[in-house]
């Protein structure tokens, strides 16, 4: 499987989070490509090489998955049970990037092996700033992994 550590897979259902995500990405100027997918059935496409998604130099494996926990269809914690079980993508980190703050979730999230678990804080700047301080973190400071 192809890798790509600069790349970011956002996994996000909610259009104007996802387009918030990806402005302050491209603001700190360290991810090469931000690809995202609406649920989590699209995420383990993507992520799998399956689908429309089969293209492996087109659709590489991420340096970094932000994903939400709740989607549509296939949860978020269900995508990160499957990539924290495959044998290559369970080294890619995984980032919960919710708005729940239900003790429930942080744990379920950890029990399997999420890298980390922010909330969204809800105004603009913050928001914006939290995405920019996670991109320089893993893209920047964080030794990626090598697949």
């Amino acid at each position: 499987m192809d890798f790509e550590p600069s790349n970011i897979l956002l996994v996000e259902d909610e259009e104007a989070h996802a387009e918030l995500t990806k402005r302050a990405i491209r603001k700190a100027g360290n991810a090469n490509r931000v690809d995202v997918v609406a649920d989590g059935e699209q995420a383990l496409d993507y992520l799998l090489n399956r689908g429309k998604y089969a293209d492996k130099t087109k659709y590489p494996i991420p340096g970094l998955i932000l994903l939400d926990i709740k989607l549509p269809g296939i949860d978020g914690i269900e995508v990160l049970k499957e990539v924290k079980e495959h044998p290559i993508l369970k080294k890619v980190p995984v980032i919960m990037l919710t708005t729940s703050q239900r003790n429930e979730d942080v744990a379920a999230s950890y029990s399997h092996y999420a890298n980390s678990y922010l909330t969204k804080p809800v105004g603009y700047k913050e928001f914006e700033e939290k995405i920019m301080q996670i991109d320089f973190y893993w893209m920047i400071l964080n030794e990626p992994p090598t697949v």
